[in-house]
């Protein structure tokens, strides 16, 4: 059997920035560079080319700065809202229930090492028919 490249494997060009139906496929706990807890998100996109079908998301909980946890808890209640949940004041951060979660990731590009790759700029909930696509 001979294995052959495709013509995709072979182009760099990223999806467009805009939103994308995806769903949440893991959801968990990890230490950051530094030692900081921090829970990582990957999404699984839908309409993108196979090599960029998976994005990850960072959010650094513990360690970082007051605000820069701040903003970390507010994007991340803006993914539960986005999943249908409805987090209160109080209410635990609880990954697990976020997994298999269907939403609208809004992707941009970004850069790392000198090379493009996706960045997650924003959640959304899907409307109606979105939801029945994903």
């Amino acid at each position: 059997m001979t294995t052959r490249f495709e013509s995709t494997d072979l182009c760099n060009e990223l999806p467009a920035p805009g939103y994308y139906p995806g769903t949440i496929s893991s959801a968990r706990w990890r230490r950051s560079e530094s030692g900081h807890r921090m829970l990582q998100l990957l999404y699984a996109l839908r309409t993108v080319a196979p090599a960029y079908g998976c994005v990850a998301e960072y959010f650094v909980l513990e360690g970082a700065t007051e605000r820069g946890a701040a903003m970390a808890r507010r994007r991340l209640a803006e993914v539960y809202r986005a999943c249908g949940l409805d987090p209160q004041p109080g209410d635990t951060i609880s990954p697990a229930g976020l997994v298999g979660g269907r939403v609208l990731v809004r992707i941009e590009h970004d850069e790392y090492n000198g090379r493009p790759r996706l960045r997650v700029a924003g959640h959304r909930r899907p409307e109606p028919e979105d939801a029945v696509a994903c």
